[in-house]
């Protein structure tokens, strides 16, 4: 059975696609292509349109992982039903999506780091400018839910 997974943050352009990407990466090296479907939306109207801000761009280029063609789009209600997981990055992110969804019926939303050992926010690098920080936290994330 096919998991399909959507990745949540605030514009689309950090986080969200980072852990699409990472999470499409792991996937692809673990030979689970066919078991997977992955997207990343924003839950602000912000961003829509736009590419992947460049220093997560450069983040994932430095591992050899493209985001290319990526560009922002708002979840919307309707993702609540096509998705399995809906996965967002910290509090606030999951309060904007329980709005947009009308809520969580099926326990589908979560934060990505609470499939970690360590609960918490996947620290928003577009204030922290710590790409690096995110990019451990999002492989960790990816890394426990590919585990699941």
């Amino acid at each position: 059975m096919m998991k399909r997974i959507l990745f949540v943050c605030h514009g689309n352009i950090c986080r969200s696609p980072m852990a699409e990407f990472v999470m499409k990466d792991l996937v692809r090296k673990a030979g689970l292509d066919s078991q997977y479907y992955i997207e990343s939306a924003a839950t602000s109207t912000e961003e829509i349109g736009n590419a992947v801000y460049p220093p997560a761009k450069r983040k994932l280029a430095e591992h050899g992982i493209s985001c290319a063609g990526k560009t922002a789009r708002q979840m919307t209600r309707n993702d609540y039903q096509r998705f399995d997981l809906l996965i967002g990055m910290d509090d606030w992110n999951i309060r904007n999506m329980l709005r947009i969804s009308g809520g969580d019926p099926e326990g589908k939303i979560h934060k990505l780091l609470d499939f970690t050992s360590r609960k918490g926010d996947v620290a928003d690098p577009w204030y922290t400018g710590d790409f690096q920080a995110t990019w451990c936290d999002v492989l960790e994330g990816c890394q426990a839910l590919l585990a699941l």
